[in-house]
């Protein structure tokens, strides 16, 4: 069983960074397929970054954003730069057995509880 906890949110000022940190156990880092998505109160659940074997973004955070990992210490993170009040969220990381990452939350099989990221204008 796969278990992720998400850390690093907060409240941040507009053109601001951040730094969210999504810990892993109970499998290797490597094996997995990994991805970060968002939810904003009333929205559906976006895609925000993917780590595979190659790393993606989404459209929104692109230019922006770096999806990294720390094999040593089984955790990857997420630091975004330029922070706009759109990027209030809860951020959750997820993680799939397949070693596949993508956009699709239907494909990851593993979910953190979440971390709250308000960015105030």
């Amino acid at each position: 069983q796969v278990h992720l906890v998400e850390s690093g949110g907060g409240l941040v000022q507009a053109g601001g960074s951040l730094n969210l940190s999504c810990a892993v156990s109970g499998r290797t880092l490597s094996s997995l397929g990994m991805g970060w998505f968002r939810e904003a109160p009333g929205q559906v659940r976006e895609f925000v970054a993917g780590s595979g074997l190659v790393t993606f973004y989404a459209d929104s955070v692109k230019g922006r954003s770096t999806i990294s990992r720390d094999s040593a210490k089984n955790t990857m993170y997420l630091h975004m730069n330029s922070l706009k009040p759109e990027d209030t969220a809860i951020y959750y990381c997820a993680a799939a057995g397949s070693g596949i990452a993508t956009m699709a939350p239907s494909l990851y099989g593993y979910w953190g509880q979440g971390t709250q990221v308000t960015v105030s204008s």
